[in-house]
Protein backbone atom coordinates (compact mmCIF):
# COMPACT_ATOMS: atom_id res chain seq x y z
CA UNK A 1 0.00 0.00 0.00
CA UNK A 2 1.12 3.36 -1.44
CA UNK A 3 2.16 6.21 1.55
CA UNK A 4 0.10 8.56 -0.27
CA UNK A 5 -2.72 5.98 0.41
CA UNK A 6 -2.02 5.66 3.92
CA UNK A 7 -2.04 9.43 4.28
CA UNK A 8 -5.98 9.82 2.78
CA UNK A 9 -7.12 7.15 4.80
CA UNK A 10 -5.82 8.81 7.98
CA UNK A 11 -7.23 12.13 7.30
CA UNK A 12 -10.61 10.40 5.59
CA UNK A 13 -11.18 9.40 9.82
CA UNK A 14 -11.40 12.95 10.76
CA UNK A 15 -14.39 15.05 10.93
CA UNK A 16 -13.26 17.96 9.49
CA UNK A 17 -12.21 15.98 6.40
CA UNK A 18 -16.06 15.11 5.43
CA UNK A 19 -16.83 18.55 6.00
CA UNK A 20 -13.60 19.64 3.22
CA UNK A 21 -15.31 16.15 1.06
CA UNK A 22 -18.71 17.73 1.12
CA UNK A 23 -17.41 21.03 -0.54
CA UNK A 24 -14.45 19.64 -3.07
CA UNK A 25 -16.77 17.19 -4.73
CA UNK A 26 -18.23 19.58 -7.16
CA UNK A 27 -14.75 20.27 -7.92
CA UNK A 28 -13.73 16.88 -8.36
CA UNK A 29 -16.36 16.92 -10.77
CA UNK A 30 -15.40 19.32 -12.44
CA UNK A 31 -11.80 18.35 -12.51
CA UNK A 32 -12.94 15.13 -14.02
CA UNK A 33 -14.87 16.49 -16.74
CA UNK A 34 -12.52 18.71 -18.10
CA UNK A 35 -9.73 16.04 -18.53
CA UNK A 36 -11.92 13.50 -19.82
CA UNK A 37 -11.43 11.55 -16.30
CA UNK A 38 -7.97 11.17 -16.43
CA UNK A 39 -7.11 13.49 -13.11
CA UNK A 40 -9.28 12.49 -10.20
CA UNK A 41 -8.48 13.83 -6.41
CA UNK A 42 -9.07 9.99 -4.98
CA UNK A 43 -7.19 8.94 -8.13
CA UNK A 44 -4.60 11.16 -6.78
CA UNK A 45 -4.07 9.71 -3.67
CA UNK A 46 -4.09 6.23 -4.93
CA UNK A 47 -7.66 5.26 -4.66
CA UNK A 48 -9.66 3.77 -7.24
CA UNK A 49 -12.80 6.55 -7.76
CA UNK A 50 -15.84 6.63 -11.10
CA UNK A 51 -18.18 9.56 -11.88
CA UNK A 52 -21.34 7.78 -11.45
CA UNK A 53 -24.07 9.02 -13.91
CA UNK A 54 -27.72 7.71 -12.72
CA UNK A 55 -31.01 8.91 -13.43
CA UNK A 56 -32.55 11.72 -11.23
CA UNK A 57 -36.18 9.57 -9.48
CA UNK A 58 -38.37 12.99 -9.96
CA UNK A 59 -36.39 14.86 -13.31
CA UNK A 60 -35.38 11.46 -14.92
CA UNK A 61 -32.31 13.69 -16.13
CA UNK A 62 -28.73 12.15 -15.99
CA UNK A 63 -27.27 13.19 -12.56
CA UNK A 64 -23.76 12.96 -12.11
CA UNK A 65 -21.80 12.05 -8.50
CA UNK A 66 -17.61 11.47 -8.31
CA UNK A 67 -17.44 8.53 -5.96
CA UNK A 68 -14.72 6.05 -4.28
CA UNK A 69 -15.12 2.25 -5.64
CA UNK A 70 -13.67 -1.36 -4.47
CA UNK A 71 -13.76 -4.12 -7.13
CA UNK A 72 -15.17 -7.23 -6.52
CA UNK A 73 -14.26 -9.62 -8.80
CA UNK A 74 -15.72 -7.71 -11.76
CA UNK A 75 -18.03 -5.65 -10.61
CA UNK A 76 -17.68 -2.43 -8.41
CA UNK A 77 -18.75 -1.39 -4.82
CA UNK A 78 -20.05 2.03 -3.71
CA UNK A 79 -21.01 2.91 -0.63
CA UNK A 80 -23.83 5.80 0.29
CA UNK A 81 -22.14 7.40 3.25
CA UNK A 82 -22.68 11.07 2.44
CA UNK A 83 -19.96 11.86 4.26
CA UNK A 84 -21.58 10.31 7.51
CA UNK A 85 -24.83 12.85 7.35
CA UNK A 86 -28.20 11.71 8.76
CA UNK A 87 -29.74 11.51 5.00
CA UNK A 88 -28.98 9.15 2.33
CA UNK A 89 -27.15 10.82 -0.63
CA UNK A 90 -29.50 11.99 -3.59
CA UNK A 91 -27.60 9.44 -5.96
CA UNK A 92 -28.30 6.18 -3.75
CA UNK A 93 -32.13 7.15 -4.42
CA UNK A 94 -31.66 7.47 -8.11
CA UNK A 95 -30.02 3.64 -8.09
CA UNK A 96 -33.07 2.55 -5.98
CA UNK A 97 -35.69 4.04 -8.33
CA UNK A 98 -33.68 3.36 -11.55
CA UNK A 99 -30.77 1.04 -10.89
CA UNK A 100 -29.49 1.12 -14.74
CA UNK A 101 -26.53 3.80 -14.64
CA UNK A 102 -23.17 4.39 -16.00
CA UNK A 103 -19.82 4.64 -14.36
CA UNK A 104 -16.79 6.70 -16.11
CA UNK A 105 -13.38 4.87 -15.16
CA UNK A 106 -10.59 6.91 -16.50
CA UNK A 107 -12.15 7.66 -20.08
CA UNK A 108 -13.37 4.68 -20.25
CA UNK A 109 -17.56 4.31 -19.81
CA UNK A 110 -19.39 1.19 -18.58
CA UNK A 111 -23.21 0.72 -18.38
CA UNK A 112 -23.79 -0.72 -14.99
CA UNK A 113 -26.72 -2.00 -13.28
CA UNK A 114 -26.86 -1.27 -9.41
CA UNK A 115 -28.24 -4.01 -6.66
CA UNK A 116 -28.09 -2.77 -2.86
CA UNK A 117 -26.97 -5.42 -0.83
CA UNK A 118 -28.00 -6.22 2.54
CA UNK A 119 -27.46 -9.23 5.06
CA UNK A 120 -24.31 -11.76 4.68
CA UNK A 121 -23.47 -10.27 1.64
CA UNK A 122 -23.25 -6.72 2.79
CA UNK A 123 -21.23 -7.77 6.08
CA UNK A 124 -18.44 -9.70 4.00
CA UNK A 125 -18.37 -6.88 1.43
CA UNK A 126 -17.94 -4.20 4.33
CA UNK A 127 -15.56 -6.41 6.33
CA UNK A 128 -13.42 -7.81 3.19
CA UNK A 129 -13.52 -5.25 0.87
CA UNK A 130 -14.72 -2.01 1.83
CA UNK A 131 -13.29 -0.92 4.94
CA UNK A 132 -10.09 -1.96 4.22
CA UNK A 133 -9.86 0.48 1.16
CA UNK A 134 -11.35 3.64 3.02
CA UNK A 135 -11.88 2.26 7.14
CA UNK A 136 -13.36 5.81 7.51
CA UNK A 137 -16.68 4.68 6.45
CA UNK A 138 -16.64 2.98 9.55
CA UNK A 139 -16.54 6.63 11.02
CA UNK A 140 -19.52 7.87 8.59
CA UNK A 141 -21.35 4.78 9.77
CA UNK A 142 -21.14 6.01 13.41
CA UNK A 143 -21.59 9.69 12.64
CA UNK A 144 -24.85 8.91 10.49
CA UNK A 145 -27.56 9.02 13.26
CA UNK A 146 -28.18 5.47 13.00
CA UNK A 147 -28.88 5.41 9.45
CA UNK A 148 -27.90 1.74 7.48
CA UNK A 149 -25.11 3.03 4.54
CA UNK A 150 -26.31 1.54 1.23
CA UNK A 151 -24.43 -0.41 -0.26
CA UNK A 152 -24.83 -1.21 -4.05
CA UNK A 153 -23.07 -3.96 -6.26
CA UNK A 154 -22.71 -2.31 -9.73
CA UNK A 155 -22.64 -4.98 -12.43
CA UNK A 156 -21.42 -4.28 -15.69
CA UNK A 157 -24.16 -4.80 -18.45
Amino acid sequence: MSVLIKVAQRLGRQRWFAAVGKRVVPVDLAVQRRTGGRISLARLAGLNSMVLTTTGRRSGLPRSVPLLYVHDGADFVVIGSNWGQAAHPGWSANLLAHPEAEADLVSRRVPVRARLVTGAERERLWRDVITPVWPAYDDYAARAGGRRLRVFVLSPR
